[in-house]
């Protein structure tokens, strides 16, 4: 094929030897298939924003630290050198959180570097070679899908333990390979301390896993996961080896106003994210 014109540089420098094919494209990058010496790996060129349809950037960006006080203030301001710089800390995100969740235990791509906003990592195939399905590409009988639900919620509670909600996780982005699930497209991921949305990304992302896995054993379908990881990150109770029930006991204190309020947004943030992702899902992709 061609050669995308973002790809030439990495192929200049020989970080890429060939581009084999285009994978995927999304809401926020197209992702290509490349040849990198003898592996076969993926190169993820990010849109610029004016591009990008992920919507609602600044909630996921809220709380992340930039250690340089120029980058910050022009960030701030909006100025051209500061759109460059908030570009470059959103695409450093997704390295950033693929080096950390790895180091914690979590299946994700393993990553080689973000070049000029293209990411090259690690292409997740099942044995024969072949490109990972998506989960939601996947049906399984009830005992797989209590044991994937499973993984998920431990992989949930290690992002937790290092302090990352990733923020849109869905069967979308869960590859399956003959391992189990790897959680991929993390560059919205949110920092769980310092981010207003954090709690209710989290549950946001648990009731996705567990809706989807649901579908093949509803008895996941009354459990309160992401409660009760919460109450226990909040507590400063959540170990990476915690063991979950699924049960929560919810304060039965009907003057807690703002926990319901808390309760509507998220179920509103919820059904947005949901409604995005049916339209990413029914649009046609980029050539």
């Amino acid at each position: 094929m061609k050669t995308p014109k973002r790809l030439l540089p990495l192929i200049e420098d020989g970080l890429i030897d060939e581009v084999i094919g285009q994978l995927m494209s999304g809401k926020e990058a197209t992702v290509y298939t490349v040849r990198c010496g003898t592996e076969i790996r993926c190169a993820k060129v990010y849109k610029e924003a004016a591009k990008r349809s992920f919507k609602k950037a600044a909630q996921y960006s809220e709380g992340r630290k930039v250690r340089n006080s120029r980058r910050a203030r022009a960030m701030e301001k909006g100025s051209k050198y500061g759109r460059k710089q908030q570009e470059d800390t959103w695409q450093n995100a997704e390295v950033d959180a693929l080096y950390l969740l790895a180091g914690a235990g979590v299946r994700v791509p393993k990553p080689y570097g973000c070049f000029d906003g293209v990411l090259v990592m690690e292409l997740v195939t099942d044995d024969s070679g072949s490109v990972a399905p998506r989960l939601g590409d996947v049906s399984m009988s009830e005992e797989q899908a209590l044991e994937d639900h499973a993984i998920l919620m431990h992989y949930v509670v290690l992002m937790l333990c290092a302090g990352i909600v990733h923020g849109d996780l869905s069967e979308f982005n869960v590859l399956v390979d003959d391992y189990g699930p790897v959680i991929i497209d993390l560059p919205q991921a949110v920092d769980a301390a310092a981010n207003n949305n954090a709690e209710a990304m989290l549950e946001r992302d648990v009731n996705n896993m567990t809706q989807y896995y649901g579908q093949f054993a509803p008895q996941l379908l009354g459990t309160k996961y992401a409660k009760e990881m919460w109450a226990l990150y909040e507590d400063g109770a959540l170990k990476p080896e915690t063991e979950l029930t699924g049960h929560f006991d919810d304060p039965e204190d009907p003057s807690d106003v703002d926990g319901v309020l808390e309760e509507i947004k998220a179920v509103l943030f919820e059904e947005q994210k949901r409604q995005e992702r049916l339209a990413e899902n029914d649009a046609p992709d980029e050539g």
